[in-house]
């Protein structure tokens, strides 16, 4: 398995050696030692899906403290833009994003640690989506980004009128309205 980083050093790709012949393919999708060498201490206790049409935007989600989580995406069919935005106040990489192509035909897999907001776009006819989550979800702790914050100035690779949101995503405040997410209190294995 490759563990690939990106502009943000917590948000690591982990691409899989994938083995395929004439039957088909097989790869190793989740190893806790690998993981572990790379991102510390972690148990998963929650496994989501979603499936969504084309233009589906989800997001930016994530949950407040003590509630908050870490992630492990993938796109198990179809092609999605993966996105993490760095919440930290204080954290070198504030308000930067990672913008990751997650699909059926790569593999890959995008950790998201705790302390960041999450999202994706569909780019294919449909996607299912899944995600391993550190800490269950709590509705009460729930909270968003506006996905289209012109200070995080994500490039969805949609054009504005094919992009359909839930109400909820519709209306989430900005980020500098955000003050949840100190720092100091997101090091490695800050479970």
């Amino acid at each position: 398995m490759k563990v690939i980083a990106t502009l943000i050093p917590e948000v690591l790709i982990f691409e899989p050696d994938v083995f395929g012949d004439q039957r088909g393919y097989f790869f190793e999708s989740f190893r806790q030692d690998i993981f572990e060498e790379y991102v510390g201490t972690i148990q998963f206790v929650q496994d989501n899906q979603s499936k969504s049409g084309f233009g589906v935007l989800r997001g930016l989600h994530f949950q407040r403290p003590p509630f908050t989580q870490a992630k492990l995406v993938q796109c198990l069919q179809g092609e999605v833009l993966d996105i993490a935005v760095d919440l930290r106040i204080g954290s070198p990489t504030y308000g930067n994003h990672v913008p990751v192509k997650l699909s059926e035909a790569n593999h890959r897999q995008l950790y998201i640690p705790r302390g960041f907001a999450h999202g994706f776009a569909v780019l294919s006819e449909t996607a299912v989506f899944s995600y391993k989550c550190d800490n269950y979800y709590n509705p009460d702790a729930d909270g968003g980004v506006a996905w289209d914050d012109p200070d995080i100035g994500i490039d969805w690779l949609l054009k504005p009128d094919e992009i359909r949101l839930s109400e909820k995503d519709k209306n989430q405040p900005l980020l500098r309205q955000i003050s949840y997410f100190e720092y100091n209190s997101f090091g490695r294995n800050s479970i």
